[in-house]
């Protein structure tokens, strides 16, 4: 895909979901214990919902750091969430 000027707004959007997706799997894995099932779940869960939306959006790999980039981003700052007392 050219990145026209809508495109860049797709992929922006794309980005920012990205990265709010994954804050609820960062706010479990970190109150999981490490290389548990569920640690690996909350790691890998999200990952088929990233890609089925850069392909939906007609994102080639190219594109594929920065999704990662959100998302990994998205793992740390979830796992800084901390509970409302």
């Amino acid at each position: 895909m050219d990145l026209s000027y809508g495109s860049t707004g797709l992929l922006l959007t794309l980005i920012v979901l990205t990265f709010v997706a994954t804050l609820p799997f960062g706010y479990w894995r970190v109150r999981c214990r490490k290389f548990s099932v569920n640690w690996f779940l909350a790691i890998h869960l999200i990952i088929p919902f990233i890609i089925a939306m850069r392909i939906t959006g007609g994102f080639s790999y190219i594109y594929v750091p920065l999704f990662i980039i959100s998302a990994l981003i998205g793992q740390f700052a979830g796992g800084s969430i901390r509970p409302l007392k």
